[in-house]
């Protein structure tokens, strides 16, 4: 993604067939801190579609590293949280978007998984 300078749209869908996700303001990349804007969200098709826009309660909207890829923190806890295979995730409720768990249980496997970049 290196070469991509727009937002980016990533779909999980879980092995218990949940489907939610985040739209980064900017591409995902390898950074020592959190980075993006506010316009960076996370959602869910769990039951319903729902967005969970930033709260303004803090900064933490994308972090991504070798290990893994994060959106949304506070309180120790991410909102969403991919391992570095993109196999193994975590979701919680977390202050930069004030979401609750976006599947049904806190600890998922991915069983498909999309981005999109926007031009």
């Amino acid at each position: 993604m290196q070469a991509q300078d727009s937002p980016v749209l990533m779909v999980i869908k879980d092995s218990d067939g949940q489907m939610f996700g985040a739209l980064g303001s900017e591409p995902f990349k390898v950074s020592d801190g959190f980075y993006g804007t506010g316009e960076t969200f996370v959602f869910t098709f769990c039951p319903e579609f729902e967005v969970f826009k930033w709260s303004g309660d803090n900064m933490f909207f994308i972090k991504g590293d070798m290990d893994s890829l994060a959106f949304g923190g506070g309180g120790g806890e991410f909102g969403l949280w991919l391992d570095g295979d993109l196999y193994h995730g975590r979701t919680h409720s977390c202050k930069t978007f004030g979401n609750p768990m976006l599947s049904k249980t806190e600890d998922f496997y991915v069983q498909d998984i999309e981005i999109w970049a926007f031009e």
